[in-house]
This record gives structure tokens, sequence and C-alpha cells, in this order.
């Protein structure tokens, strides 16, 4: 009985190994079988695809969307002098609607029927939202013009924990000498920047951006103007001549 018992159970620990190799073929004939048909899935996938029509362009467009950009105290004087500098090409360009909120001291801007194209709003909030920062309405203005323009604001001590007089020190080498050395940067990197207290705010390409604040930095972190100059140049005489 004992050796009966134990012929009984030894083909069953071998079935389960047949078992066990069975399942591993089975995901190879699935392979062998995806190059004749495949399942009944697979077959019915290229016959069931959905056909959309062409949507419209005010579907595209959805609802009308709005963007609100705060103004700080100390701009409200320059926003409103240069009002209808800001005002034409908003609404004359990018067929948008723009007023200032006098209860919540907001820039709004939104879209209409007439607006076109999709980033016009985004275009329309960054330019505002680089006025306000410190920039010139006409610097600003590139933000609509051109696609490849982006707007960075970085601190002092984000780059170096620095107080009182050593922070001081470190905007007036940013600055130079009446502004000396942020021109030169601006001009070498072709971006423009602003200072704000202890704010740094760059205007310009992906490219320029990275270049004007590798020099920045460098002035921050206790490195003389006359060796950003070199450094600055140098890289952008290497970008020229890759373009």
């Amino acid at each position: 009985m004992d050796a009966s018992e134990s012929g009984a159970t030894a083909p069953e620990k071998h079935d389960d190994g047949e078992s066990f190799t069975k399942v591993k073929s089975k995901k190879s004939q699935k392979r062998k079988l995806e190059p004749d048909g495949g399942t009944t899935m697979e077959v019915e996938q290229p016959n069931k695809r959905p056909h959309f029509p062409p949507i419209s362009a005010d579907k595209l467009r959805g609802s009308d969307e709005m963007r609100k950009v705060a103004v700080p105290a100390h701009r409200y004087t320059p926003l409103k002098e240069n009002w209808l500098k800001i005002f034409t090409p908003i609404v004359e360009n990018l067929q948008l609607q723009v007023r200032f909120n006098l209860k919540t001291r907001n820039v709004e801007i939104k879209t209409c029927k007439e607006t076109q194209d999709i980033a016009a709003l985004t275009k329309a909030a960054d330019f505002v939202k680089a006025f306000v920062l410190g920039f010139q309405v006409d610097d600003a203005m590139a933000l609509i013009r051109l696609d490849e323009l982006f707007l960075e604001s970085f601190d002092v001590t984000d780059v170096k924990p620095l107080k009182g007089d050593h922070l001081s020190r470190a905007i007036g080498r940013i600055a130079g000498k009446g502004g000396k050395t942020k021109f030169t940067i601006e001009n070498v990197t072709k971006t423009r920047i602003v200072l704000a207290d202890t704010k740094i705010h760059i205007l310009g390409s992906f490219q320029n951006i990275k270049m004007a604040r590798t020099a920045i930095c460098n002035l921050i972190l206790g490195s003389p103007p006359s060796k950003v100059y070199g450094n600055i140049r140098a890289v952008a005489s290497r970008t020229a001549e890759r373009f």
C-alpha cells in the first residue's frame, strides 16, 4: 500500500511539473498566434477604429478664459502713464479684452469671440507681468512678438545667504558704477535685467538667460567684474560660432 501510495503521489508531482511548463508554453503559443491573426480582440481593433470629425476653432477654444496679474503699489503710477502702450497691443494684435480692476488692484485679461490664437492669453499675461516686474514697455513687448522668450526671477540670497553690508555689496557688484556692469551683461548676453532690491529678473531666450544668470551668480559669489566680463565674452563668442 505504501508503494502504491508513493507511486500515486509521484505522477501527481510530475503532472504539476507538466502543468507549470504548459503555462510557459501558453505564452510562447500566444506569441506564435499573434502574427497569424492573434486573439479575437486584436482582430477587431483595426475594424473598430473610431472616426472623429474635424473640430471647429470655436469648440477648440472652449469657454472664455481669464488671467489676473497683481500690480504692487509702486507700479500703479508707471502703469497709469503707460496704459495706452500696454492696452493697444493686447486689444489690437492679440484680440483680447483687458481692464484694470481698481478694487482688487489686478490687471484682468480675458479672451473673447475675436480671439484666434490659443496662446494669446499667455503672451498677454507674460507681457503685463514683465512690465509689473519693472521692465520697459518696449522690452516687454518682445514677449508678444517672439515665441522663444522667457522670464526668470531669483533672489540674491538664493545663490548665497548674505546679510547686511555683504548683501548690499553683492547687489552693488551686479549693478556696477552707474549701472555699467548690468549694461555690459545685458549687451553681451542679449538679455534685459531688472534689479529690484534683492530680486533679480531676467528677460531673454533660454540660452541667453543661462549666460546672464551664470555671470550674475559669479558676481554674487565674489568674482571681480573683469573676470566675469572675460568669461561671458568667451561663452558668447562660442555660441555665436555654433549658430
